[in-house]
């Protein structure tokens, strides 16, 4: 497909009236709108904006390309805009705009089509052909342009020659959509080592999946590797070799600078986490840890959100959510239905969608947000979740495979009929037949067991339920205890729920005060959700725990559990009596032994705090 199919003299305005970076866009969102090959304006403006947000299209040298991948997108096109006085536009370069293409690309855009509008983004690289386009008089002009162009491009000899001094360098470009910057950066690092007589492979990860992708024995013989990317790629192949890792705009401004921080052997030598002997290990150790981190990152601001929500409900009164109930309050209820409802029962689904959806792109995050859902419903709670979303991401991974027969004229269905058709009902049949009955009989059968330790022994009672609390947080073994001391509280016995619920509180609080005392151990965006685990743990919202336990489930959980047995072991030792079933804190009036109660807590916090200080190691500073 050529370019001059996706641009029309309609889309083409050689006398832009925008004179800042929203008119730009608007103006350019127009003129795709008025050529009928938008669904939704309103969407693709939006989506547009969504991605200037990650980062700024306008790319430098007076060039932007806003871009977007969408289901408002009817038919992919091209919009180009001329502003010869220039455009505020926050380039990256801080200089005005004055070429801006705007990619409308539909969200079943074929690969052929996502080609074609990369190599728009390489021939921009060319001074020539900017200046040209700058300069004309007409949209006919300017469709012949770029046809001649695109012409002189595509009869280039496409293979790399060993350069003149022998060297071989190879390079990796990505960013967050991979349809403009990613090319961009490839070319540009490409031509700068052809000046300089020197090889360059450069492996492209667009959005039509990595392309020119480097071997083995490439990375072996080269004298450095080079990635300028905005996103995460596969880096344990490079373990041991000299590596620059640079944003993409690196990339594309800078090539001979890191072409010669190679040459020089300016750069440090990469080293695998968790390396050993076997590769494909180590692999999957750093996938597993990728796809779990995607989910975890994005079920966080439903925990946030809902979380709060429900703690402001409380200060209402435990009950003041139940129209049944006398302390009832019509804006409890609102906060109620809103945070536990809803946020909190699209915690575990978005979890589960977003780890499929790392493992098998887009197409992962259907099966695995409907497995997520049924693990949701079906009591298996965080466990099932992760379940699901392995299992939802893989099944579709293996469809791919299954499907890879299919001539290439169908692909555009596999995306929209076949991989959700088939995923969904593969990643819910096995959820519904293998996982959801054996996380049940693991439910009762702790029930039971619990039951089975009665009175006799209150402090060694109090351990097990407080430890239980922590260890899925939210999930099956935790549903467990909060169920039995549920049923305590209605056989009269008060004293099993008060640890229940101190074992509950302590992780947040343990997570929340170890980011304030050891935040060399946590990351910014961890320092700055455990700020929220202040509130959700006194709160009993033993959820807001979930995103670090998933980031580093040994030593989170350990050190959570730990405490949270301890404070359910005083707790029990105290002989404090609980007869509400929630609310942390806010129900610390209807609690015996008060005093005692917080100091059962306290310890427990403390005990997770510093077990959190000693076994997490530092962040490595970037």
């Amino acid at each position: 497909m050529r370019i001059t199919e996706l641009i029309k003299k309609e889309t083409i305005t050689l006398n832009l009236k925008a004179r800042n970076k929203e008119q730009v866009i608007d103006e350019l969102v127009n003129k795709l709108h008025s050529a009928k090959v938008l669904a939704d304006k309103e969407l693709f403006k939006k989506e547009i904006w969504k991605r200037e947000k990650e980062y700024s299209t306008g790319i430098g040298e007076g060039i932007a390309i806003p871009h977007a991948k969408t289901k408002a997108v009817k038919k992919p096109a091209l919009a180009f805009g001329v502003s010869r006085e220039g455009v505020e536009y926050d380039s990256l370069d801080g200089e005005k705009v004055n070429i801006v293409f705007m990619i409308a690309a539909s969200e079943g855009a074929n690969n052929e089509h996502l080609d074609t509008l990369s190599r728009l983004s390489t021939m921009l690289m060319n001074p020539d052909f900017k200046a040209a386009l700058l300069n004309a008089k007409s949209e006919e002009e300017v469709v012949s342009l770029i046809d001649k162009t695109e012409a002189e491009f595509l009869s280039k000899e496409t293979k790399e020659s060993i350069g003149t001094t022998g060297k071989f360098i190879v390079a990796v470009t990505a960013c967050p959509t991979g349809i403009a910057h990613t090319y961009m950066a490839a070319d540009a690092i490409k031509n700068k080592g052809r000046e300089m007589g020197i090889c360059i492979k450069v492996e492209t990860n667009g959005s039509t999946g990595a392309k020119n992708v480097l071997t083995d024995e490439e990375i072996a013989r080269a004298a450095g590797v080079i990635v300028a990317a905005d996103k995460q790629v596969e880096m344990d192949r490079f373990d041991g070799k000299r590596v620059i890792e640079v944003p993409v705009v690196q990339g594309m401004k800078n090539p001979e600078g890191l072409i010669n921080r190679i040459l020089k052997g300016d750069a440090p030598v990469y080293k695998a986490k968790d390396s050993g002997s076997k590769g494909s290990d180590v692999k999957v150790k750093k996938g597993f840890y990728k796809h779990l981190m995607n989910g975890v990152s994005n079920m966080l601001p439903f925990v946030v959100g809902g979380g709060i929500l429900i703690a402001i409900c409380f200060m209402f009164g435990i009950k003041a959510f139940d129209p049944e109930d006398p302390s009832y309050n019509s804006f409890a209820k609102l906060l109620m239905d809103i945070g536990g409802g809803n946020a909190f029962k699209l915690m575990i689904p978005v979890l589960a969608g977003f780890i499929g959806m790392s493992i098998a792109d887009r197409p992962g995050f259907a099966p695995a947000m409907v497995g997520g859902l049924i693990a949701a419903n079906s009591g298996a709670g965080f466990l099932g979740g992760l379940i699901a979303g392995f299992l939802g991401g893989y099944v579709v991974v293996l469809l791919k495979k299954v499907f890879e027969f299919m001539p290439e004229s169908l692909e555009g269905l596999k995306p929209v009929l076949l991989y959700p058709l088939f995923g969904i009902f593969i990643t819910g049949a096995v959820m519904l037949l293998v996982v959801v009955d054996p996380v049940t009989a693991m439910n009762k059968g702790l029930e039971n067991w619990l039951n089975s330790l009665g009175t006799s022994n209150m402090v060694l009672l109090g351990i097990v339920l407080g430890g239980m609390m922590a260890i899925d947080m939210g999930g099956p073994v935790n549903k467990a205890a909060y169920t039995f001391g549920l049923a305590m509280i209605a056989a009269g016995n008060n004293y099993p729920h008060a640890a229940i619920m101190a074992g509950g509180m302590v992780p947040p609080l343990g997570i929340a005060l170890a980011t304030t005392l050891f935040r060399n151990k946590f990351t910014k965006e961890e320092r700055d959700a455990g700020k929220t685990c202040y509130i959700m743990g006194l709160s009993f919202i033993t959820e807001g725990a979930i995103p670090f336990a998933a980031a580093d489930p040994i030593r989170v959980l350990a050190s959570c559990i730990a405490g949270s047995a301890v404070a359910g072991g005083l707790s029990m030792a105290f002989k404090v009596a609980l007869p509400a079933p929630h609310g942390g804190l806010f129900v610390l009036p209807v609690v015996s032994n008060k005093i005692p109660y917080l100091i059962a807590i306290l310890a427990g916090t403390l005990v997770t705090t510093f077990l959190l200080g000693a076994l997490k190691k530092n962040i490595k500073s970037s």
